[in-house]
C-alpha cells in the first residue's frame, strides 16, 4: 500500500499501537466476520473503533492490506471522495476495508454501494451512529449489509474491563430457573453488590476503563450532547430549531424518569406539533438515549405513544438527575440488560412492571419487594443471592 495516502496510513499506526487484546466487547464472537460487508451500530463509547482496530491488529490476514480510516480524518474535508479512497486502496492490494463514522460522510450509502458492487473481493466494515437507518439511505444496501446492533457493557462486560473478574455469560432461562445455584457461586467469587452499585452509575460505557470516576459523568453529557447535535442532525437532516426542541423533550423527561409521556403538554412546552413530538421520542429512541416500553409491540410506528420512557442506560440517569430515584435506576437496567441481550419487553396486563418474551412476568424492586401472585418473579436489588421467586437483580447483567 505504499501508494495509498501516508496520512491515512500513519493514522492507523498510531491507533493500532495504542490497541490491545485484552478485552474484547461480548459482540466481537457473535459477528460473523465472513460477511462482505458489516455495519456496526452502537452509541458513542460503546467501544466500535476499538474493534474494527482489534480485528485488523490481531484477526486479519495480512495479506489482506487491511486498513482503517475515519470519516472524521482531514483527508475527507475537501478533496478524498470515499470511493476514491477505496479505489486507490483496492487497485494497490487493499482487501479489507474498515470505515469509522461514516454517517460523518454525506453520500455514504451511495458510495458504499459502488464499492462493493465494483470491487467484489473487497471485504468492509463500517461503524455508523445508532440513530443512522442504514436501509434508508441514498442507496439500498439491504441486500449486501449485515448489520449488528454495538450497545454498552453488560455488567459482566464491566467486571471482566474494570475489575478483571471473567464470567461466562448466562441463558435468561438458566436464570430463572437455576438463580439460587448460580448467584450463590459466583458470590463466593466476588462481592456482587457494591460492584454492581458502581456499574449502575459508571459502567455502562467502555470509556470507564481509563476515565476518572469524577469524569466520567461529565462525559456521558458530552456523548448526549454530541449525539443531539452532530448524529441526529446528520442522520436526520435536522436544522438547529429542531435540534433544540430535542433538547427541551429531553429536559422534560429528566424531570420525571420514568416518565409517562403526556404528548399534548409536550407539544406546548416544546412548541411542536404532537406528531413531531412522538418523531422525536423515535429519533431519541434511535439514538439510544431514550428507552420506551409499550402494551403491544407489534405494529410499533413513530406516532405511537410510548406507555413508560426511561433513559437508555442507569448511567445517564446520574448524568442528567441530580438525585435519580433508586427504583427507576433498578428498572431502568433491567429494561436495558434484556433488550441490550435480544429479548422483548413490554407491559404486561396487569400491574407489575415486566412481561419478558410472553413468558416470563417480572417485578423490580428493592430486597424486602413482595408480590401476592406466585407466577411473577421478582428481580430484587440488594440480595447476594435469591431464593424462590425472588431473582438478585445483578444477576441478569449476565445476559450478555
Amino acid at each position: 500500500m505504499d501508494n495509498i495516502n501516508k496520512n491515512l496510513q500513519d493514522y492507523q499506526l498510531s491507533l493500532l499501537k495504542q490497541v490491545d487484546d485484552k478485552f474484547y466487547r461480548w459482540i466481537y464472537h457473535q459477528i460473523d466476520w465472513d460477511n462482505r460487508m458489516i455495519g456496526l451500530k452502537g452509541p458513542r463509547g460503546a467501544g466500535k473503533t476499538t474493534l474494527m482496530l482489534q480485528r485488523i491488529k490481531y484477526h486479519t490476514d495480512k495479506k489482506q492490506k487491511p486498513l482503517y480510516i475515519s470519516m472524521e480524518h482531514p483527508h475527507f474535508y475537501n478533496r478524498g471522495s470515499l470511493f476514491e479512497t477505496a479505489q486507490e486502496y483496492y487497485q494497490f492490494g487493499g482487501r479489507y476495508l474498515f470505515i469509522d463514522e461514516v454517517h460523518k460522510y454525506e453520500h455514504w450509502s451511495r458510495e458504499l454501494k459502488v464499492i462493493y458492487d465494483g470491487f467484489p473481493d473487497l471485504k468492509i466494515v463500517f461503524s455508523a451512529s445508532s440513530a443512522l437507518e442504514i436501509f434508508r439511505g441514498d442507496a439500498d444496501l439491504s441486500r449486501r449489509v449485515i448489520t449488528y446492533n454495538f450497545p454498552g457493557m453488560s455488567f459482566r462486560e464491566y467486571l471482566k474491563l474494570k475489575h478483571n473478574l471473567d464470567f461466562n455469560n448466562l441463558l435468561l432461562e438458566n436464570i430463572m430457573e437455576n438463580h439460587r445455584e448460580i448467584s450463590v457461586e459466583l458470590s463466593m467469587k466476588f462481592q456482587p453488590l457494591p460492584l454492581f452499585n458502581l456499574y449502575l452509575k459508571e459502567g455502562y460505557l467502555p470509556i470507564i476503563k481509563n476515565t476518572k470516576s469524577e469524569s466520567y459523568l461529565m462525559q456521558l453529557i458530552q456523548i448526549i450532547n454530541t449525539t443531539l447535535i452532530q448524529d441526529l442532525q446528520l442522520s436526520k437532516n435536522l436544522n438547529a430549531g429542531s435540534i433544540n426542541r430535542l433538547k427541551t423533550i429531553l429536559s422534560i423527561i429528566a424531570k420525571s424518569v420514568p416518565y409517562e409521556p403526556n404528548i399534548t403538554s409536550i407539544a406546548s412546552k416544546a412548541g411542536m406539533r404532537r406528531e413531531t413530538v412522538y418523531e422525536f421520542l423515535t429519533y431519541l429512541e434511535q439514538g439510544m438515549i431514550l428507552n420506551s416500553i409499550r402494551k403491544n409491540p407489534k405494529g410499533i410506528t413513530a406516532l405511537q405513544k410510548p406507555h413508560k420512557i426511561y433513559f437508555e442506560n442507569p448511567n445517564f440517569n446520574f448524568a442528567l438527575q441530580e438525585n435519580p430515584e433508586i427504583g427507576t435506576i433498578r428498572e431502568t437496567f433491567f429494561l436495558n440488560q434484556l433488550r441490550n441481550a435480544g429479548h422483548t419487553l413490554i407491559l404486561p396486563d396487569s400491574t407489575y412492571d415486566f412481561l419478558v418474551d410472553n413468558k416470563y412476568v417480572i417485578e423490580v424492586g428493592g430486597k424486602n419487594k413482595t408480590v401476592q401472585d406466585k407466577d411473577v418473579f421478582i428481580a430484587a436489588d440488594g440480595i447476594e443471592s435469591g431464593w424462590g421467586n425472588k431473582i438478585p437483580l445483578w444477576l441478569f447483567g449476565f445476559l450478555y
